[in-house]
Order: C-alpha cells, then sequence, then structure tokens
C-alpha cells in the first residue's frame, strides 16, 4: 500500500473515529484540531431500521451479479448466442458456441459505408447552417463550412478510386457536387436563408433516397448471407440458439438486424430466443450485451418458481399492478387511461410499433 493510498484511508476513517469516540464522553480531552469536525451524531432508530432493510436491496444486486456470471458460464456451455451490435461500419454480428472461440463475421461491404458517409455529408450541413438561417449579421458559421467544403471537394476529387460500384457512382458524384454549390453560394451571399435551403433539400432528396437503398441493399444482403450460413453449420442445434441485437429508440422501428434475425429465426422466436435489447448509446459491448441477455434468460425460471409463469420477468413485474393504480387513479381525476392493450406474458408481438394508420411508412412514401 503505498504513502498515498494510506493517507486517504486514514482521512475517510476520521469521521468514525470522531463520531464513535469523541462523541460518546471518552473521558480525553478533545483536541482542538478536531473541534471543527467532531460532534454529537444522532440516527433516529427508525432510519437504521429502514437502512437496514434498504441494505437487503443493495446486496441483491451483488449477489445477483455474482450468480449471473454463473448462469451466463452455464448458458454459454449449452446454448448458440448470435449478438448483433450496432456499429458505423453496419453492424457486428458475432457467434459464440458451447466449447468454442467466438467467431465474428467478416464486415459489411465498405461500399455500405461509403454510402452512408455521402448521404451523412449532406445532412450534416443542416448542423452547419441550421442555428444561422436568416441571420446575415453572425457570419460564424463560415469557418466550419469552409473547412468542410475543403473536405468535401477532396471526396469529389477522389471519388472514382473508391469501392463504390460505378453505376452508383454518378448520383453519389451529384450529392457531392450540389453540396459544394450550395456551401459555395453560402459564403458569397453571406447568408443562409431558410428559401435557399429548403431549395437544396428538395434538391438532395431524390438522390439520398438512392444511396440509403443502395447501403440497406447491401448490408442486408451482406447479413443474410452470414446467418443462413451460420444456421446450416448450427444443424439442430440452431432451435436452442438465442439471438440478441441492441437499438436505442431512433433505430427501434425497422431495425436492420433484429430483422435480418427474424428471417431466420421466424415468428414464434420473437421475445423467446430472439431478443432485441435495449441500450443508452447506438454502441455497445459483447459484455454488456451477453450480461442483458444472461438476465433476460436466467429470471425466467424465478418467475416460473414464484408465479408459475416463465415469461413473467420479460415484464415490468409491477406493471400489471401499476396500471390498476393507474387506472384507479385516473378516475379519481376523472381522466380517461391513455395505457396500451394489455397483452399477455410471452408474445411473440414484434416488439417495435405495430399499429397501423395514415401517413408515410417509408422514405418510398415520402414526397
Amino acid at each position: 500500500m503505498t504513502i498515498t493510498s494510506r493517507l486517504r484511508r486514514w482521512i475517510y476513517a476520521i469521521p468514525v473515529l470522531t463520531a464513535g469516540i469523541w462523541s460518546s464522553g471518552h473521558a480525553a480531552e478533545l483536541p482542538a484540531y478536531m473541534e471543527a469536525i467532531s460532534g454529537t451524531v444522532a440516527t433516529p432508530p427508525g432510519e437504521v431500521a429502514n437502512d437496514n432493510v434498504l441494505a437487503l436491496n443493495t446486496a441483491m444486486f451483488a449477489l445477483y451479479g455474482e450468480a449471473g456470471k454463473l448462469f451466463q458460464k452455464n448458458i454459454l456451455a449449452k446454448h448458440p448466442i448470435i449478438l448483433g451490435l450496432f456499429s458505423g461500419a453496419g453492424g457486428r454480428l458475432i457467434l459464440y458456441r458451447p466449447g468454442m472461440a467466438p467467431l465474428e463475421a467478416p464486415s459489411v461491404p465498405v461500399g455500405y459505408q461509403l454510402m452512408k458517409s455521402i448521404g451523412h455529408s449532406t445532412m450534416a450541413l443542416t448542423e452547419v447552417v441550421a442555428p444561422y438561417l436568416d441571420n446575415p449579421g453572425n457570419q460564424a458559421w463560415r469557418a466550419s463550412l469552409l473547412a468542410y467544403r475543403s473536405q468535401m471537394q477532396s471526396a469529389l476529387d477522389t471519388l472514382d478510386a473508391t469501392d463504390i460500384p460505378a453505376d452508383w457512382r454518378a448520383d453519389s458524384r451529384a450529392i457531392l457536387q450540389n453540396n459544394v454549390a450550395f456551401m459555395d453560394a453560402c459564403a458569397k451571399n453571406g447568408v443562409i436563408t431558410v428559401a435557399d435551403m429548403q431549395a437544396f433539400a428538395k434538391q438532395q432528396s431524390p438522390l439520398l433516397k438512392k444511396v440509403i437503398a443502395w447501403a440497406a441493399h447491401t448490408q442486408v444482403a451482406h447479413w443474410m448471407t452470414v446467418i443462413g450460413d451460420w444456421k446450416k453449420q448450427l444443424g439442430a442445434d440452431w432451435d436452442k440458439t438465442y439471438a440478441a441485437s441492441n437499438t436505442i429508440y431512433v433505430a427501434r422501428q425497422n431495425n436492420v438486424l433484429f430483422s435480418v434475425l427474424a428471417q431466420f429465426f421466424g415468428p414464434e422466436a420473437i421475445n423467446d430466443r430472439l431478443l432485441l435489447i435495449e441500450t443508452v448509446s447506438f454502441t455497445t459491448t459483447p459484455t454488456d450485451m451477453l450480461e442483458s441477455l444472461t438476465r433476460i434468460i436466467s429470471d425466467r425460471p424465478v418467475g416460473a418458481l414464484f408465479f408459475g409463469n416463465d415469461r413473467l420477468m420479460d415484464y415490468e413485474l409491477m406493471g400489471g399492478d401499476g396500471r390498476d393504480a393507474i387506472i384507479a387513479e385516473d378516475a379519481k381525476r376523472g381522466m380517461p387511461p391513455v395505457l396500451p392493450p394489455a397483452v399477455p406474458f410471452g408474445s411473440h408481438q414484434w416488439p417495435a410499433l405495430i399499429t397501423t394508420g395514415a401517413g408515410a411508412k417509408s422514405l418510398a412514401d415520402t414526397p
């Protein structure tokens, strides 16, 4: 132990020493240097009692974590697992097989990333100029725009040397050229108008739809091949394989990796062996995903043991009673309940919005 760590431990111990010794009527006289931090500590019995009970919940998480490591080891020893992780390169798929090293699939062809980069380049322009629309007195946007314009020109100059398929390059070039022309006009005029921005968006929209479609087809074709090959390799073990992909809110609807996995797992596996796990950011780690998947699988026997339903723990445990409480509280206030339909535990419903209605449902439906 270093001197620094020893000193830190001694400092942390001071409150305990002063509270427990000097405030308890110790015969020795309190040194002057202790007066500033010493004093009588009075803890209400009820607070102590509450803390004793709450400590059980805190201890539960530690026990849960230790048990989870064992559960994960047992699950991996018996079941193949496929993890689908979002990434800027079109995702990652990792296959875990009992007794074998994890197998990471080849990446999506780089053409996917090139298409996304070209599409994003246009969207990024709105981030640069949107705060300054119709504000000629503020030129703070100029430096960022001109720097981005230089990068845009470099990409345009070398476009033919990229791995973008030849028949996709004309539209890709047009997008970049339109970006450069828009930036040049903004710099020349010294102002970005709403009308100019709207005209630019209208010009780019049909081209953006094309590169988005190309990127999607590239990504899907790649992962369909990977999963199809893995299913053949696993043979009969496919029927006991678990899979999970991650998503954040904005990517939950029409999630590509989950949707591809669903084609091979089938509808009966959804929310059973095929799971969509929400994360707090676009990307996550295989370790965190395995931990989440392990928790879901290992909670199911607990639900069966205590409540006779092995899918109950896939849901908010207090959700049913919470729903009843909301309805009751709404009634007291004369408010109509705003709640979704109650669904059975173990539902195989698609884990995203499924209610149809008016409005655009894909880019092809937009103007």
